[in-house]
């Protein structure tokens, strides 16, 4: 019987698959992560940063007063 097939290997064959996925999850995780952090968490850092430089907020606030946004705060008789 000289051809007659392999047997396959099965032992350890969860334990070496296993090992292969997780290392691979763990790598893809960190690279999503990693391109996550530096192409939409950091722009937006700098873009909040940014608008807060020039934002008044008490001029924004006497807006929305004298627009009547807030029941509370009535516009001053002016």
């Amino acid at each position: 019987m000289s051809g007659a097939l392999a047997k396959p290997v099965m032992r350890g064959m969860l334990a070496k698959r296993l090992r292969f996925h997780l290392i691979a999850a763990f790598s893809l995780a960190i690279g999503i992560a990693a391109t996550f952090k530096f192409a939409v968490a950091e722009p937006r850092k700098r873009a909040y940063a940014e608008f807060y430089k020039k934002y008044d907020a008490a001029k924004e606030f006497e807006a929305m007063r004298e627009a009547g946004v807030f029941v509370s705060a009535r516009p001053t008789g002016k």
